[in-house]
């Protein structure tokens, strides 16, 4: 699967939403790959790449001005929008589902279930598409998703402890 392609087509260059993305995926790529080779030795790197390079495909349907999304569609719905263009697209369904699978903690019914939805959700949480976009501490993280709840707390825990942090 060629999925810069895919990028290329929704995320044009020279834009503002075409640097946000990429940015944002090579860091939650990065941090997979890292993730991965610690925890996830028999996942494959280059799917694991190239999910966390599409996982928020859908982000450009959505409205979030901050972030140069102009949109119609809530951006919590943004993964399963992805999830949709990336099965038109042709792209494997593991990468459709990482896609559909990785808001949140995983939202339910949508769980993540495979290790890559797992590895890319965690990998996802360090990092945001606004301000400075570095890397977030521990500490910022569970802040954020215990404000859903303790059951969204400990679901972080448990992709940490499968995915514990370099």
């Amino acid at each position: 699967m060629n999925w810069q392609a895919i990028i290329d087509k929704y995320y044009p260059e020279g834009t503002p939403l075409r640097d946000i993305y990429m940015r944002h995926a090579l860091s939650v790529a990065d941090l997979a790959e890292q993730m991965r080779a610690q925890s996830a030795p028999e996942l494959d790197p280059e799917q694991v790449r190239a999910a966390a390079m599409l996982h928020d495909i859908g982000i450009f349907l959505t409205s979030a001005p901050a972030i140069h999304c102009n949109g119609t569609e809530p951006y919590i719905n943004h993964g399963p929008l992805g999830a949709d263009l990336l099965r038109r697209e042709g792209a494997p369904e593991w990468a459709a589902r990482v896609a559909e699978r990785h808001t949140g903690v995983g939202i339910p019914p949508h769980m993540p279930e495979t290790r890559l939805e797992r590895l890319i959700c965690i990998a996802d949480k360090f990092y945001s598409k606004s301000g400075n976009m570095q890397r977030h501490s521990l500490e910022r993280v569970e802040a954020s998703i215990a404000r859903f709840g303790p059951e969204n707390l400990a679901a972080l825990h448990r992709l940490l402890h499968e995915f514990p942090l370099p």
